[in-house]
């Protein structure tokens, strides 16, 4: 399962940390990761994840998006991930709860090892 995959990549690349839901109460800084999609081709698997970085400024919310994009690419590293590509990453701030956050985008082909 690439939720499980990946949140385990972030926590323990990132120095903060990384949910997959939004914690209450929140810290001042982290991340949350959500699958948005996903296809199953020849048993291989891609899915879309929208994996947001929280902080309490905006430049600390981007600077974490940079951090979370090194990350990213760092994935290639598990033997079940195939690609990793970012489609997208851009200011998200949540205006209703004035917190700053970022998010970006990302295509995953992994291989998933139940099948």
């Amino acid at each position: 399962m690439i939720e499980k995959i990946l949140l385990k990549h972030l926590n323990d690349s990132l120095d903060v940390p990384c949910y997959m839901e939004k914690p209450e109460p929140s810290p001042d800084k982290f991340v949350r990761i959500e699958k948005t999609g996903s296809s199953n081709s020849n048993y291989i698997d891609t899915a879309t994840l929208a994996v947001q970085s929280y902080a309490s400024s905006l430049l600390d919310a981007a600077t974490l998006n940079e951090d979370v994009k090194i990350a990213l690419r760092e994935l290639l590293k598990n033997d079940q991930v195939a690609a990793v590509n970012i489609l997208s990453d851009y200011n998200f701030t949540d205006t209703t709860k004035k917190k700053y956050r970022y998010q970006a985008v990302v295509n995953i082909t992994y291989y998933d090892e139940r099948r």
